[in-house]
């Protein structure tokens, strides 16, 4: 795509067009069956579930096919073997968020891996108690960490520190994520961050406050649950200790899709490391002697308790896939222009305030739209007039308040439609 400054976008439908014409990742959206009930719908929700990738459907019929004719000899014999099918996920998970393959998994779901992750990695040990989250996190993270922290016999309501935007304001500022980690400093064990927010869509610097964790002494683990598929991810470089991910919102993988983690070459090489164990993080070599001590391969697999889902895998591989034809140089440059022509079109209208962070490096496809007054009634007529899109309450208990999220997302959203769905909210808001 054409490098743009804010001084080159325009209002005129026909700039939209032109970038449309020009955009060579355009093939892309027939690759994939949108959930339409108009020709003219808009589908600004990948954030929350992707579209199906057409070859998902072949993928999972070739897979049923093979346990019909096969049965148990699918293991070896079905054109791609099951006992070994979760390996042609390491190459486009590793391109993917920027790692190598023995740092990459794909197994259960993002909630679980955390579990199994903190498992490893939240150790504490005299004063170094401390679990560090931010305010307002998705709540399935909040509940991971707070039973997590109980289940290991310590008063999380004492454990787990929550950091929040200042006063007024609805993103985290790095430096006051980076003074409370100083502040807290011996007693800190483990840091567990949001690539992106999911409420505001803020884009956290991994690779910085990676480093001011590490420099008190603890871990740090990143959920990017609305960063992976989004953000161009350096996660090998960026020194994290590990991450999860879910595979059903930007990765379009379908509802329920298996998960993802990373864990950092440091530690995937450390079989000393505490994990819960199962027959399938055990070496492969020594898998099928039925031995009953656990020797972890020295791979991210090490942390996979059981062979994969494979109906359940095939629609990754084939989302993958497209990643990997359209590579995520290509789509987060597309994803910055479609996500800056959509604040440029949205910008400065009464009764609506942009939340995300007007910085391209400080987010990634998400808007998200705070509407002050008749917020939900103002959601319904935006989804009334074909612009899908999903609805967050403020948090803040103001009444007729809410957050309407937007996500055009570049492997199957056009520049038209960004137009269009401006011209929505502005209609709506009107109204």
């Amino acid at each position: 795509m054409a490098t743009l400054t804010a001084a080159d976008l325009s209002h005129d439908r026909d700039f939209a067009r032109s970038l449309d014409a020009q955009d060579e990742l355009a093939s892309f959206r027939a690759r994939f069956t949108l959930p339409l009930r108009r020709p003219d719908d808009i589908y600004f929700v990948g954030s929350s579930l992707g579209p199906m990738p057409l070859a998902a459907r072949a993928l999972v019929n070739e897979e049923l096919d093979d346990w019909a004719g096969l049965g148990v000899a699918g293991h070896l014999g079905a054109r791609r073997p099951w006992f070994s099918y979760h390996e042609q996920l390491r190459g486009p998970l590793a391109r993917l968020v920027g790692a190598r393959e023995h740092e990459v998994v794909a197994m259960n779901s993002l909630t679980a891996n955390l579990h199994f992750l903190m498992t490893t990695f939240y150790r504490p040990s005299g004063r170094r108690t401390k679990l560090l989250i931010e305010k307002g996190a998705f709540p399935s993270d909040t509940y991971a960490v707070m039973s997590h922290v109980a289940a290991r016999g310590l008063d999380a309501n004492a454990e787990v520190v929550e950091i929040a935007p200042r006063a007024g304001e609805w993103t985290l500022r790095e430096e006051d994520i980076e003074r409370t980690i100083a502040e807290l400093g011996d007693t800190l064990a483990l840091a567990l961050l949001p690539g992106v927010q999911y409420r505001t869509g803020q884009a956290l610097d991994i690779a910085r406050l990676t480093r001011a964790v590490h420099a008190v002494g603890a871990r740090c683990g990143w959920d990017l649950a609305h960063a992976a598929g989004n953000l161009a991810l350096s996660l090998h470089d960026s020194n994290a200790d590990f991450a999860a991910w879910c595979s059903y919102k930007y990765l379009n993988s379908g509802p329920g899709a298996v998960a993802g983690a990373f864990i950092h070459e440091r530690h995937v090489r450390d079989t000393t490391l505490p994990r819960h164990a199962g027959w399938w993080g055990n070496d492969p070599k020594t898998r099928f002697r039925m031995e009953d001590r656990f020797v972890p391969t020295q791979h991210a697999d090490a942390w996979s308790l059981s062979n994969p889902p494979i109906l359940a895998v095939a629609p990754l591989i084939a989302s993958l896939a497209e990643f990997d034809a359209a590579g995520m140089a290509r789509l987060r440059a597309k994803s910055a222009l479609m996500t800056a022509l959509l604040e440029f079109r949205l910008r400065d209208l009464r009764g609506l305030e942009i939340i995300t962070p007007a910085s391209g490096a400080a987010r990634g496809a998400q808007l998200s739209l705070l509407i002050a007054k008749d917020a939900h009634a103002r959601y319904e007529a935006f989804k009334a007039a074909g612009l899908a899109c999903d609805y967050r309450e403020s948090g803040r208990g103001v009444a007729g308040e809410g957050i309407v999220r937007l996500a055009p997302a570049p492997l199957f959203n056009t520049f038209d439609e960004v137009w269009r769905a401006a011209e929505i909210v502005r209609t709506a808001l009107r109204g």
